[in-house]
């Protein structure tokens, strides 16, 4: 008999909580990995409630909520918080999420700014905006540039390339004075860095000004999209 999981978003407000049903086996394992990382790319921050959620097979939830945990981990939302059934908390604490209650679940609101933006002339500066408002707040001024530039060329290739509507999310780390940053769009095209172009070069060199001043970066594809990521410190 064919499996599924099925997620609706109950709420949006602070939190988005979002509802997990079906039965997780083998077989609905690959199609949830997808949606976790679209939950976490969309609804930050969100709890996700696994009353409805069976699991016929433990070793799924290791393997597919592990990966996406790590996969998402730099990404500025911060980890989702799982809500789990009383009786069946001890298989959850292996999927690398905070679970409700946890300490490690607490995140303060003010931890991450949000815009939503065309892929139009202007949006680097909506976004170079929300970045020096961010690191205003988090008295991270040093960060502000080079945060800048990152966001800058994240969003111009969504311009360039993309040709879609984006979310540029900016979320204070944890510790070390870290900002994170994404962008997402709705193109399947990843970015690929080939290292430095040629001096006579015109443009292309987007990727190679992210490598130099990002901490580390990177690129998920999603269902419906990707989002491109990036972190920055005061060291970088």
């Amino acid at each position: 008999m064919p499996t599924d999981v099925h997620f609706l978003v109950a709420s949006d407000e602070p939190h988005a909580v979002v509802r997990l049903q079906g039965v997780l086996d083998e077989a609905s394992a690959g199609s949830l990995r997808g949606t976790l990382l679209s939950i976490v790319a969309d609804r930050a921050p969100a709890v996700i409630d696994l009353h409805g959620l069976r699991v016929a097979d433990p070793g799924a939830v290791v393997a597919t909520f592990d990966e996406v945990a790590r996969e998402t981990a730099d990404w500025p939302c911060g980890r989702p918080v799982l809500d789990v059934p009383a009786d069946g908390a001890d298989t959850w604490h292996a999927a690398g999420f905070p679970l409700a209650g946890d300490a490690r679940a607490r995140r303060s609101a003010d931890d991450l700014l949000r815009a939503e933006l065309d892929a139009v002339t202007g949006a680097a500066r909506r976004a170079r905006e929300l970045v020096t408002e961010a690191c205003a707040r988090w008295e991270l001024p040093e960060i502000a540039g080079p945060a800048c530039i990152v966001v800058t060329e994240l969003v111009n290739n969504v311009v360039a390339h993309a040709h879609t509507p984006m979310t540029v999310l900016v979320g204070r780390g944890a510790t070390n004075g870290t900002v994170r940053l994404s962008v997402r769009d709705h193109s399947t095209a990843l970015p690929v860095y080939a290292g430095p172009v040629p001096t006579t070069a015109y443009g292309g060199r987007g990727l190679l000004l992210i490598q130099s001043v990002a901490l580390r970066w990177g690129a998920t594809p999603l269902p419906d999209g990707k989002l491109v990521w990036a972190v920055v410190t005061p060291d970088d």
